[in-house]
């Protein structure tokens, strides 16, 4: 079976997702080198970007922003897109088109 998310994690479901896409992305040192050439991020700057909800914001947007590369991260990991997308929903609130306020 496939989960949404870790749920044997302590940390929320958003930041664990986060979490595990950077992990993936660690993983890939392509993908990782792509992810910091359009972010902007240098290598020694991750640690202290982790922490700051605009870079993981800017990071899931990495992974939705190119289907395969979402498709690609859930693969490996054994999640269901629709965990990607929560936590999409999360860092970056709602959308012109969701009908909910800010």
């Amino acid at each position: 079976m496939r989960r949404e998310t870790g749920k044997t994690s302590s940390l929320p479901p958003a930041e664990e997702t986060a979490t595990a896409i950077l992990q993936w992305l660690a993983e890939e040192p392509e993908m990782l080198g792509r992810f910091l050439a359009l972010s902007g991020v240098r290598v020694d700057q991750l640690r202290d970007a982790i922490g700051d909800p605009g870079f993981l914001a800017g990071m899931i947007d990495f992974v939705m922003g190119h289907e395969p590369t979402l498709m690609a991260f859930c693969a490996a990991r054994d999640w269901k897109p629709e965990a990607v997308v929560a936590a999409w929903h999360h860092y970056s609130g709602p959308g012109l088109d969701s009908g909910e306020s800010g």
